[in-house]
Formats: structure tokens, sequence, C-alpha cells
């Protein structure tokens, strides 16, 4: 590894490996690069974790999804086995256990600083995730002096954590899901949500996300949006555990999971909640049917008959008593995740909220700097498996 590369890709997940195999297509000499190793990212999810889309949405560019279970959800070993999998089809030159800590910028391309070994590069293409760095609240701090906290890329099973009562703090996909296991582990189990879209896991016999894709929701780009700020907006509600069920604040409350405010912070040794339960529920319920919708909009458009999607459940919801922290065995924390690009060390490639500035078109922030597999590179599926190919392609043709 001491001598210079033409390509250095940074990060060997589902990004790191399709740019890998586009680059390989096109003769393109390059070296990958992975912190830990392939995968890993998936890897250190949760031990019951699955996908929350079907598994045809695996559509990596030579690595499609080939099983026997199209509509079903691949769970976190099998994903990383799919990975390793990619990356063997096609003799990627990956190099695991070689974290790069710092990427500088000269007059003659790039170097990558590593533990395992300086690489001076012509070009890089980093595809080290969507988001990296878990989001903790200031409040959090307050709160680990009060009772054991837990972030969600800590979290392994309920059988992992203390014994107790558990505070679930956050309201996207990762917390419902593990709000929904330990109350099913027979944890009492209280959460403070933010606001996320709600959604049918199926409409018809479809698969909701069939549904999106066919509405074109998958297709949408940046520029149309409101904000920039859709990127730090969580996903609409969804679980692939037990084959894939309806998940959302209504469904846990109906299970028995308790549901309060928004956490503002802690006060003389008391958790401070917002009152805005009943507004997060509009919200979800407000997506739900967006989402739904966007079902008859697609059906209509294919000249199929209106597959009649569910209704929410928009029945007042109690808020439940705010639990006193010295009685939680533990809360767990799944705020969402923000960037974390400080070890790339080239000015002006990021703009004030940690986001590559780039080229949407082909994915380049800087001359000779690429990112691939950052949300709404060119369109929202950026860093999805059903997109991420999409995009490598572009890079590496450029590249080439």
């Amino acid at each position: 590894m001491s001598a210079d590369v033409d390509v250095l890709v940074i990060g060997a997940g589902q990004a790191g490996l399709a740019v890998s195999h586009e680059l390989s297509q096109r003769g393109v000499e390059h070296v990958v690069l992975e912190g830990d190793r392939i995968g890993s990212a998936w890897a250190g999810r949760w031990d019951s974790f699955c996908l929350v889309t079907p598994n045809s949405a695996i559509r990596l560019p030579g690595g499609e999804y080939r099983g026997t279970d199209p509509g079903g959800y691949l769970p976190r070993d099998e994903i990383v086995d799919h990975l390793t999998g990619y990356a063997a089809s096609f003799d990627a030159p990956v190099q695991e256990h070689h974290a790069v800590d710092r990427l500088e910028h000269d007059e003659a391309g790039f170097v990558a600083r590593s533990p395992a070994g300086d690489i001076r590069s012509r070009r890089v293409v980093v595809c080290t995730g969507a988001y990296q760095r878990p989001h903790r609240p200031a409040f959090v701090d307050d709160l680990a002096r009060q009772a054991p906290v837990v972030m969600s890329t800590e979290y392994r099973s309920p059988a992992a954590l203390p014994a107790g009562p558990a505070l679930v703090i956050g309201g996207g996909q990762s917390a419902c899901q593990i709000a929904e296991e330990l109350h099913a582990a027979g944890r009492e189990v209280t959460i403070a949500p933010g606001r996320a879209p709600s959604m049918p896991r199926r409409i018809a016999g479809r698969d909701g996300f069939d549904w999106l894709e066919d509405a074109g929701f998958f297709e949408q780009v940046l520029a149309d949006q409101p904000s920039p700020a859709v990127r730090l907006a969580a996903n609409p509600l969804a679980t692939g555990a037990g084959g894939g069920h309806d998940l959302s604040l209504r469904t846990l409350a109906g299970d028995g999971v308790g549901l309060v405010g928004r956490v503002l912070g802690v006060e003389d040794g008391r958790l401070v909640v917002a009152d805005d339960l009943a507004e997060t529920l509009v919200a979800g319920d407000a997506g739900f049917r967006l989402i739904c919708d966007l079902a008859r909009k697609a059906a209509a458009a294919r000249g199929l008959p209106d597959p009649h999607p569910p209704e929410p459940l928009d029945a007042p919801i109690e808020t439940a008593e705010v639990p006193t922290l010295g009685d939680l065995g533990v809360v767990l924390v799944a705020c969402g995740f923000r960037p974390a690009y400080d070890w790339v060390d080239v000015p002006g490639a990021f703009d004030e909220t940690g986001f590559p500035i780039q080229d949407a078109a082909v994915g380049r922030a800087a001359d000779g700097l690429w990112f691939v597999g950052v949300p709404w590179l060119r369109r929202r599926k950026s860093p999805l498996l059903i997109g991420v190919g999409e995009d490598a392609a572009l890079v590496a043709d450029q590249l080439a």
C-alpha cells in the first residue's frame, strides 16, 4: 500500500462497493480503504435489525438481490453477507481495517493519512455513508447523571440493557423499532418522539415502498424541496421485522407503549417535555395520507383500479405520565444522525450544515474530490440500495 494510486475510494459499504464495481468495469485503477470491514455500518446495527425496504430494492450494479424472497426484508447479518459476496464477485480491491484519519489536498492531489500507512492519490471518492455521527442532544448529558443512557448505535437487544422501565427518545425508524422490540420483550416502555411521517406497510397487497417508487417519490431532487433541511428529516416509519408490518406511534400506543411529548431537557432532576403530542400525531397522520394519495395517483397513471389504501387511525391518544428519571432502568437515545466530514481537510468543500457542496449532476465537490452515498446527491434515492448504483456509474464515467 506504499505506492500511489490513481483513484482512492474511502468506505466499503454499498456506495464504496458500487463505485469499485463501476471503476473495475471501466478499467480504472483504484483502491478501496475500509476502516473496519466490508458492510461494517450494517454490522453495527442491533441483533434483530432488518431492512425496511424489500429485498427487491437491492439493486447494486452486478449485485442485485437474486434470492427467493424478493418481498422479504434481509436481516442484518444477511445484508453484510450480501455485500461481502458482492465484493468477492468482482474481486474488489478492498483493504479492510485501514482507517483514514485525515484527507489532505495539495497541488499534486490528495494524501490519506492513516495509522496503517499514508496513501497518495490523484483523485478520491468519499463513500463513508449517508450520515456518520449519532445526534446527541445537549440534554442527554444531564439525563446520563440520572439514569443509564444508551445510544441507538450501542443498542443490541433487550437482554443487553439494564433491567427496568425504558424511555426511548426519538420518533424515527430506529426509535420506533427499538421501542416495539423492548415492549414485546416485556419492558414498560415510554417513547418521547419527534415528528416523522407514518406509512402503510402494504397497500392492496403491495409494499408501500413499491407504490412510492411507482409514484416517482425516490426520483425527487433537492431543488424541488421546501428547504435543504429535508436532508435531516425523518424517513417514513416502517419495519421489516417479522416479515414486515405497520409501525407508527399509533400502533405503538395500541400495543401499550406510553407516548409523551418531545423532550426539552432536565430541570431539577425531572424530565421536561413539550405539550405537543397531538401535533406530532397529526404530522404522522399527514404523512400517511400523503403516501396513500401517491399510491392512488400512481395507480391512476398506470390505468390500474383504485388501490383503496387504508385510512390512518386519527383518534386522540392520551399523553402518558412523564416517567420519573430515578425509576428508569435505561434511556435509549435515537435522535438521528448528522454528517461528519471533519476529517476531510479540503477548504470550501462543505456547506454550513456539514454537507458537501457538490455538482449534483456528477457528485464532484472539488477538483478531484467526489462523493457517493450522500443524501440527495442527485435524488432522494441517492444513498439507498435502490439508487446508489446509478450515482456510482455517473461518477465512474467522469473518472474514466
